[in-house]
């Protein structure tokens, strides 16, 4: 039984990956079956070229659980709107200066700045359900900024550097392919495979 149980939830977070994500909320879903992973994918490939934005968003996720921490308890919110803005100008400027789509960066920054409120929203109620759970050591956040800086500045290379493959009509599927493969990596649970999926919406172009 635990174990029917435990494949249930992992097929129902690799589905949550492989829908990728229109515009005003409306989910388009991928093929069923994901682009295989090339074993060693040239950086110029299409593959190449997505998994470091898959790869680099589960990063930035990760980050999510430190700020929960940081926050949790305090009083301070989630919704950090001046914050927000001030990370949505910064990659936009650094994208003018790598000569990258400001506004397509800054839309993928946006469902970053979601996907990580995504991870501790779902901490919030874990916690809030279970106090024995909840962090029993306050982060410093802005060292936390600090590291959450050095990954924006590499996801905006990352999306300087790939807009052919984000392009291109094969984007969708290997975005998924890419973004299993890193799921598979850091071995995510659901509240983190679903977070993964939310932060890739806007990735591959007219989505």
């Amino acid at each position: 039984m635990q174990l029917t149980l435990s494949i249930r939830s992992a097929l129902a977070a690799g589905a949550a990956v492989t829908v990728l994500f229109a515009g005003a909320g409306a989910a388009v879903a991928a093929p069923a079956v994901a682009a295989p992973a090339p074993a060693a994918a040239p950086a110029h490939s299409p593959y190449g070229q997505l998994r470091p934005l898959a790869a680099l968003s589960a990063e930035r996720l990760a980050t999510a659980d430190v700020v929960a921490a940081a926050k949790y308890g305090t009083g301070s919110p989630i919704d950090d709107p001046a914050r927000e803005q001030e990370v949505l100008n910064s990659v936009a400027d650094q994208a003018r200066q790598l000569g990258a789509d400001p506004a397509a960066t800054t839309r993928i920054f946006r469902d970053q700045i979601e996907a990580n409120k995504v991870v501790q929203r779902g901490l919030y109620r874990r916690w809030d359900a279970n106090p024995a759970q909840a962090p029993t050591e306050r982060p410093d956040l802005q060292e936390v900024r600090k590291e959450i800086n050095r990954i924006n500045g590499e996801l905006v290379r990352a999306v300087a550097t790939s807009p052919q493959a984000r392009s291109a009509p094969s984007c969708t599927p290997v975005l998924a392919g890419a973004a299993l493969k890193v799921r598979a990596e850091r071995k995510l649970d659901a509240l983190h495979t679903a977070a993964l999926a939310r932060s890739l919406r806007s990735v591959c172009a007219g989505a």
